[in-house]
C-alpha cells in the first residue's frame, strides 16, 4: 500500500526550518521539505511517485517544475546544509579522534540515454561499462561524525566534447576504432586537426579529469572552514597533481597503490632471514613483485580494534610521487591471498596508525549503499543536469538530517553508530541496529508517525499537532532484552 505524505517528518519539520531563507516563498519551501518526506519513507522514491503521494497537491506537476524551473540554488542549499552539520555536531567531536576528508565516486546507473551527460563509464567492481552518471564526492570523518560534503559530476571526455560528432562532420573517411587501444592512438591522431575547430576547442577546454575534480572539492572542503588532518582515496585518485595539492594545503595523505606500481630499488635495502641483502633488479621493481621476496619474518602483527593485520612496512621512493612511507597488510599470519598496499606521505607514522587512520574511509562506502538503497541517490528520472543535481543535493540533506538525528540518539544512549553497510549490519549486530536507529530504520519509524498521523487525519479531517513524545520515547519500544 501506497503511503500518503500528510505533513513533513518531524526530523525534516526539527532541522530543516535553517532552509527556510534559501527559498522564494512558501510553496518552494514546502515543496523542499515534501521532496525530502518522501524521499525518507516512500519504497519508489522517484519525483513521480513522491508527488502522487503528496495529499496536499492538487496540480502534481509542481513537484516537477520545483527542480525544472524554480530559481533555488543548489549550492546555497548545500553551504548551508554543510554549515548546519558543521555547527550541529561540535558537541559529539571528541579531541582524541582524528578527522579525514575522503575523496570517491560511484555511477548512478540508467537504462536509457535520454538524460543530460550520461555517458558509458567504466565499473571496476564489475568490469564493464554501464550508462551512467559519474558522481565523485567528498565525505567528512570524524569519529563518530560522518556526512557527505560536495559532489561534482564527471563526464567523459568524448560526452563532453561531442567527440564522435566532429570527427564524422571534420574527418568524414575516418573510421572510428572499437578496440580500447586503438581508439586511444586514433584519439592523439586527430585531437590536432580537431583542436582547429573553434568550437571543439571550446569544449575541450571545458573538460576536467577525476584528479581537477578532486583538487576542487579539497579546495571546497577548505573553504568550507572544516577541520581535518588527512586526506583518504582510493588508487584511482594517486597522482602528482593531487597530492602536491594536498601537501601545499598542509594536510596528510594515505591512498591505497596499485600492485603494479613500480618501486625505486635504490631508494631501500630488503634483507633475508639471515639479515643479508637481496639483490633487486635496478632501476625499478614493481610491487607485486617484491611481495614474494620479503620474508615472513618482516611482517609484524598489528591490533586496529578487534581484528588483527600483518603489515610489512618500509620508507623508500616512488617514481614521479617522491618519498613515501609504504605498508603492505595481510589479513592471516600465513600471509596468503589477497594483501593491500598502502602509501602515505608521513614517513613517521607506524604501520598500525595507518591501517588505522586508512580505515576511516569506510563510512563513504556506506554512504553510498544507504543513499541508494534507502535515499534513492540513484533513482531520478529527471534528464536535464540542473534537475538531478538538485535531487542529488537533496538526498544529501536527507542524509544529513538523519545522521543529525542519530548522533543525538546515540548521545542520549551512550552508544556507538554502526559503521558497516546496512546489510551486513542487520546480519551481524541486529540488537544494535535497532537500538540506533540506523537509516533504514529511522524510516520505519517515520512510516509508523505519519501512518499514526493519516489514521487521525482520516478520523477528524485535520492532522495531529506534532507529538514530540513519539521519537524521544521510540527507545522503549525498539530495546531488545
Amino acid at each position: 500500500m501506497q503511503l500518503p505524505i500528510v505533513q513533513p517528518t518531524p526530523i525534516v519539520l526539527k532541522y530543516g526550518d535553517e532552509f527556510r531563507s534559501c527559498f522564494k516563498d512558501c510553496r518552494q519551501f514546502n515543496h523542499f521539505r515534501n521532496y525530502l518526506t518522501g524521499l525518507m519513507v516512500l519504497e519508489n522514491k522517484s519525483m513521480a511517485n513522491i508527488a502522487r503521494c503528496l495529499l496536499e497537491s492538487a496540480d502534481k506537476t509542481n513537484l516537477s517544475r520545483f527542480f525544472s524551473e524554480s530559481p533555488w540554488q543548489q549550492k546555497q542549499i548545500n553551504d548551508r546544509r554543510v554549515q548546519q552539520m558543521k555547527e550541529a555536531v561540535k558537541t559529539y567531536r571528541r579531541r582524541r579522534d582524528m578527522a579525514a576528508l575522503i575523496i570517491d565516486d560511484t555511477l548512478c546507473e540508467h537504462a536509457g540515454d535520454l538524460f543530460e551527460y550520461v555517458a558509458r563509464h567504466y565499473h571496476h567492481a564489475e568490469d564493464r561499462y554501464p550508462l551512467s552518471h559519474n558522481l565523485v564526492t567528498s565525505h567528512y570523518v570524524c569519529g563518530q561524525i560522518r556526512f557527505p560534503l560536495d559532489f561534482l559530476i564527471y563526464r567523459r571526455y568524448e560526452e563532453q566534447t561531442r567527440w564522435e560528432e566532429f570527427v564524422k562532420k571534420l574527418l568524414p573517411d575516418r573510421q572510428i576504432p572499437k578496440a580500447k587501444k586503438a581508439r586511444q592512438q586514433f584519439h592523439k591522431e586527430v585531437a590536432p586537426l580537431l583542436l582547429l575547430d573553434e568550437e571543439f576547442r571550446a569544449a575541450h577546454e571545458q573538460f576536467k579529469t577525476k584528479i581537477t575534480l578532486a583538487k576542487i572539492l579539497l579546495e571546497q572542503a577548505i573553504d568550507h572552514n572544516l577541520s581535518f588532518e588527512v586526506v583518504l582515496f582510493d588508487g584511482w585518485y594517486l597522482a602528482q597533481e593531487f597530492v602536491t595539492a594536498i601537501e601545499l594545503a598542509e594536510k596528510d595523505w594515505i591512498s591505497v597503490l596499485k600492485k603494479n606500481r613500480n618501486l625505486e630499488v635504490n631508494s631501500f635495502v630488503l634483507k633475508d632471514e639471515d639479515g643479508k641483502v637481496i639483490s633487486l633488479p635496478s632501476p625499478h621493481i614493481k610491487v607485486e613483485e617484491l611481495v614474494p621476496l620479503i620474508p615472513s619474518t618482516a611482517f609484524r602483527p598489528i591490533q586496529v580494534k578487534d581484528k588483527t593485520y600483518w603489515c610489512f612496512s618500509r620508507n623508500l621512493a616512488i617514481p614521479v610521487l617522491g618519498k613515501v612511507r609504504l605498508v603492505i597488510s595481510f589479513d592471516n599470519p600465513q600471509l596468503e591471498g589477497n594483501f593491500v598496499i598502502l602509501i602515505s606521505n608521513r614517513l613517521d607514522w607506524s604501520a598500525e596508525l595507518i591501517v588505522q587512520t586508512y580505515l576511516l574511509r569506510w563510512p563513504i562506502e556506506t554512504f553510498y549503499q544507504d543513499s541508494k538503497g534507502q535515499l534513492g541517490l540513484d533513482e531520478y528520472r529527471m534528464r536535464t543536469a540542473e534537475a538531478f543535481q538538485k535531487h542529488w543535493c537533496l538526498v544529501f540533506v536527507a542524509y544529513s538530517f538523519l545522521h543529525l538525528h542519530s548522533l543525538e540518539l546515540s548521545h542520549q544512549k551512550g552508544l556507538v553508530l554502526p559503521s558497516k553497510p546496512l546489510e551486513k549490519f542487520v546480519v551481524n549486530k541486529v540488537k544494535h541496529w535497532f537500538s540506533l536507529s540506523s537509516l533504514w530504520f529511522m524510516s520505519f519509524l517515520i512510516q509508523v508517525n505519519l501512518s499514526m498521523r493519516f489514521f487521525a487525519y482520516s478520523l477528524r479531517s485535520k492532522v495531529f499537532p506534532h507529538d514530540s513524545t513519539f521519537f524521544s520515547n521510540f527507545s522503549k519500544f525498539t530495546t531488545i532484552e
